[in-house]
């Protein structure tokens, strides 16, 4: 993982030479050195591995997603919405690979460190009722279970939250 800064620097150099470029004719080779900055830039605000692992999980591939997670050796210096979505995919990969216990802290963690899209959080909180139900613990799941309704807006996950209250019905 390249650093924030460095990032930002080869960005305007790779601007800085477009401009050359431009001056001296080349204006192929200035919009091709201009969409390269642009690329630095939008990596800037947005993780490689992050976006390799969302890829590799619409693909159902989570191993490979989970391990592309666990290359980033220092979470804690990305961003904080970088960090939080690195949790929630963390918590993702884990519970698809049957480790429920470090999926729960990774949400938990993805919680506290702020997820913006409510739905994402409405996820976290759906899968977190989930790992509370399995541990017997009704009363922390229906807090997650209402906290995911509320966060619900447009009613993507209200399948799973039957099927998660039908589960509670029975315990």
């Amino acid at each position: 993982m390249i650093g924030k800064f460095i990032r930002l620097i080869i960005a305007i150099l790779i601007t800085i030479s477009s401009v050359f470029l431009f001056i001296n004719g080349f204006v192929g080779w200035g919009v091709l050195a201009v969409f390269i900055a642009l690329l630095f830039v939008l990596f800037q605000f947005r993780n490689e591995k992050n976006l390799l692992a969302f890829y590799f999980i619409r693909r159902n591939k989570f191993a490979s997603a989970e391990s592309m997670l666990l290359k980033v050796k220092h979470p804690e210096n990305m961003i904080q919405s970088q960090e939080a979505y690195y949790y929630y995919i963390l918590g993702l990969t884990q519970a698809q690979t049957h480790q429920p216990a470090l999926a729960e802290k990774s949400f938990k963690k993805a919680l506290s460190t702020g997820l913006r899209l409510k739905s994402d959080q409405a996820m976290a909180k759906l899968n977190l009722a989930g790992f509370y139900l399995s541990k017997r613990n009704k009363k922390l799941a229906k807090i997650h279970l209402m906290d995911a309704k509320k966060l619900d807006k447009q009613k993507m996950l209200t399948a799973q939250i039957k099927e998660v209250e039908n589960m509670m019905k029975r315990i």
